[in-house]
């Protein structure tokens, strides 16, 4: 996908939107889904086919809407971290039915919450006891859900129901399919949930939230952490980053190196913002990344259209 006109990318953005759309109906009345299994196959696919056209576009979209609201938090997430773990699969080299198995739970994992979920997202209050009561059993009540609804792959039942339990950060568990697939879903939910705003804090960094991931894991999580870094780089297309010279950046594409991305300079050291951004391969010489920000530290309008025509350009350069 190579979207050097307004309507290219107002068509993938559509695309990804009427996913995500479509994704939030599924979620919020599955007991209303004929074949709810086949509806989430068929989702799955329509995500891996955006992703085929063009993953840095995919992610540089995702990551967008994502970092930049909480309004239908719980669909997002889902497909924040179903691409993840798309992505982490392939890195990883797992089966295609383990593949199948993860992406599909982190589609539904939070499928019994979805409105509280969304409605949390936008709270500025605690949540009550009651809300706190769904939260802490919701992983068991979404396996049932899905239960109920037809599902009935053992593994993606089983990485549902246990993708809060705290047991599995544990090296004395047994490596089995599920209690592998169960620390992926756990370490990308986590960077997901972190990168994404809620009404009480904005969301952190992308590379805030690796570390933080990363710091907390065991060494087989260490590894899927690894594995994200990989897949998605340090700071994936769609993040923000400050410059070594003070200029602020927004990432494009993914280059061999994780650290070393394609980004579009878009402001100036001074705050002010370029009249026209400017295509950077951080890699080929300054200035460098100095650190990541949180979507929340760009504040206007970006000609989305213009960078990604711009990011195209780093396919034919390199």
């Amino acid at each position: 996908m190579n979207p050097q006109t307004d309507h290219a990318y107002e068509e993938l953005l559509g695309q990804w939107s009427d996913l995500e759309s479509g994704l939030g109906t599924l979620l919020l009345h599955p007991e209303a889904a004929q074949q709810f299994p086949h509806r989430v196959l068929q989702y799955d696919r329509w995500m891996q086919g955006l992703m085929h056209r063009d993953p840095d576009v995919g992610l540089y979209l995702l990551f967008q809407l994502a970092g930049n609201s909480p309004v239908g938090y719980s669909a997002s997430h889902s497909l924040v971290c179903a691409v993840l773990c798309h992505l982490v699969a392939a890195e990883m080299r797992l089966a295609p039915a383990e593949r199948n198995s993860l992406v599909h739970a982190a589609l539904t994992m939070n499928v019994s919450m979805t409105l509280l979920q969304d409605r949390l997202a936008t709270q500025t209050e605690r949540p009550t006891q009651a809300e706190q009561n769904i939260i802490r059993s919701h992983a068991t009540q979404s396996a049932s859900v899905l239960t109920q609804c037809g599902v009935t792959d053992a593994h993606w039942l089983a990485v549902v129901e246990a993708h809060h339990d705290e047991r599995m950060d544990r090296d004395t568990q047994p490596s089995t399919v599920a209690t592998r697939l169960t620390r992926i879903l756990k370490v990308v939910d986590r960077y997901g949930a972190m990168i994404s705003p809620r009404a009480t804090r904005a969301g952190r960094s992308a590379v805030e939230s690796v570390r933080s991931v990363v710091a907390r894991a065991t060494p087989d999580a260490s590894d899927i952490g690894q594995a994200l870094v990989k897949s998605v780089g340090l700071c994936p297309p769609g993040t923000y980053v400050r410059m070594e010279n003070n200029e602020l950046a927004v990432v494009v594409r993914r280059s061999l190196r994780a650290n070393q991305p394609f980004v579009v300079i878009i402001g100036k050291p001074n705050g002010e913002f370029y009249d026209t951004p400017r295509l950077h391969a951080t890699g080929d010489g300054p200035p460098a990344i100095r650190s990541a920000l949180p979507a929340i530290a760009v504040r206007t309008a970006l000609n989305h259209p213009l960078i990604l025509q711009l990011g195209s350009f780093a396919l034919s350069i390199h």
